[in-house]
């Protein structure tokens, strides 16, 4: 079988990967409750649960990375992960005890950690200039499954029958469900899904570290690009933002190690864990405000998706109807976004779609503080102000998720995407467990809710402003680490 079809049959898989964990979050979260209930759980098992399986990813994520970053293969780690999704549902299916189900939400929630060697494969793989695209793909097939999941969820609450010892009922029936699904892509992920080595001949900046990595190995002691030739390519493919090379021999001392973006870095060819100076990449400036970004817009649309039932309950009188429908509009509206992200990616730069996306956020943040923290008018109205909170929240959230995703992949080095990815991970982690915990207890008092996400918001503007300039891909023409150690030494 050629190459491109390897590529297209692994592209596949891994969009259907997320499409399934989609539909899972979809299928499960609206019955766990109920099936908590009728195992006579308190109420706080819900948060548990909840909070079990983001926990879970959360620390397996960057351990999956690294792993990745080892290896330079994932198949072998989506197989290993999956065994961890198709037991956590058998759990949940076969049920019996609130712990069992607790514990259920634990086990599959360290499958979810696979998706840092995912995105890392998908960095190594693609250009910098179609990772965006690549990414608003896959993070829409998830959105798609969001969508599948109510759907599957309208016949899985007929079923009432039983299989030898164990009891399928609606309660049940979605943990059967998830786990006949994951079997299907685990035979899937054998037969479709192959570990492909990055072309090293690509156009793309993000190749320079890793031919970097090879001359070393093949002790050639030649830098990897003429200054003359990498002087042309910055003048012929500079864009705003871009840094041009001047044509000049490295000096003594801090200038002849690589600069990313205005920074200096040592350029230790070792592994993340080796020493604290390694991990030193994760404390640059654009590095931190990436992060941020990571946990203020996840911990501020969580809160939001947490206020939002209860407000529908209290003031509009929304049912289960009413609110799936709102939802399942919600999902569309996140397709399109990404969609239209997607388009705009090969038109603006990263910083320029993270910067729209705040905007819009922060626009929606204000409109939320100031109709929806104390409603009052008529249904009509109430409605109308609650459309337009909701659309503006869920509209910027595609164009922050997706930059700060692509631009986290260019400002950290190649060869670490996969802890680095699992690190990013883990910060959107921690924030879907936090955002939802400050929310439901502040339902009441809406106007400190809403105030402490807006200064979340206003914090993030400010750093994303005052490191703008850094948020760009780092400059292509540096030197190998071992040709610019010996001229330094020379």
């Amino acid at each position: 079988m050629d190459e491109p079809r390897k590529k297209k049959l692994t592209n596949y898989t891994i969009g259907l990967l997320f499409l399934c964990g989609g539909i899972e979050y979809a299928v499960i979260l609206p019955t766990i409750w109920a099936y908590l209930q009728s195992l006579n759980a308190e109420p706080y098992f819900l948060g548990l649960g909840i909070s079990a399986f983001s926990f879970a990813g959360l620390i397996t994520g960057p351990l999956f990375g690294y792993w990745s970053d080892r290896t330079r293969q994932t198949k072998a780690i989506i197989l290993f992960a999956n065994l961890f999704q198709i037991a956590g549902n058998f759990m949940y299916f076969v049920g019996g005890s609130k712990w069992m189900l607790l514990s259920s939400r634990l086990v599959a929630g360290v499958g979810t950690g696979v998706g840092a060697s995912i995105f890392g494969y998908l960095t190594r793989s693609t250009t910098s200039q179609e990772r965006a695209t690549v990414f608003a793909a896959v993070m829409a097939c998830r959105q798609v499954g969001l969508l599948i999941g109510p759907a599957c969820n309208l016949f899985l609450r007929l079923c009432n029958f039983r299989i030898g010892p164990f009891t399928v009922n609606k309660f049940t029936s979605p943990g059967l469900f998830m786990c006949l699904v994951w079997l299907l892509l685990q035979i899937l992920v054998v037969t479709m899904y192959y570990d492909l080595q990055p072309s090293r001949s690509g156009s793309s900046p993000r190749t320079v570290p890793t031919a970097a990595r090879d001359a070393l190995e093949e002790e050639e002691q030649e830098p990897l690009m003429k200054h003359e030739t990498v002087q042309e390519e910055a003048a012929e493919t500079g864009s705003y933002g871009s840094t041009v090379v001047e044509h000049r021999e490295p000096s003594l001392g801090a200038e002849c190690r690589y600069v990313p973006n205005g920074h200096l870095a040592d350029e230790e060819e070792k592994s993340p864990f080796h020493d604290f100076s390694s991990m030193r990449e994760y404390l640059r400036e654009e590095v931190v405000v990436l992060l941020t970004a990571q946990f203020i817009t996840l911990f501020n649309q969580t809160a939001l998706e947490t206020m939002v039932t209860p407000i529908t309950q209290k003031y509009l009188n929304f049912g289960e109807l009413e609110n799936s429908i709102m939802y399942f509009l919600c999902g569309v509206e996140v397709i399109g976004g990404f969609f239209l992200v997607r388009c705009l990616s090969t038109r603006l730069t990263d910083r320029a779609i993270l910067v729209l996306g705040l905007i819009i956020c922060n626009i929606a943040c204000v409109w939320c503080l100031l109709f929806l923290a104390w409603p009052r008018g008529s249904f009509a109205v109430l409605l109308t102000e609650l459309v337009i909170g909701v659309f503006l929240q869920v509209l910027g959230l595609p164009f922050v998720a997706v930059s700060q995703v692509s631009l986290f992949s260019k400002v950290t080095a190649e060869r670490t995407q996969g802890f680095s990815q699992g690190l990013r991970r883990s910060v959107g982690g921690i924030a879907t467990i936090l955002g939802p915990l400050w929310a439901g207890g502040l339902t009441d008092n809406l106007y400190i809710m809403l105030g402490v996400m807006m200064g979340l918001l206003s914090l993030l503007m400010v750093m994303v402003g005052l490191s703008y300039a850094y948020l760009i891909e780092p400059p292509t023409g540096h030197l190998s680490p071992r040709a610019s150690r010996e001229e330094c030494s020379s």
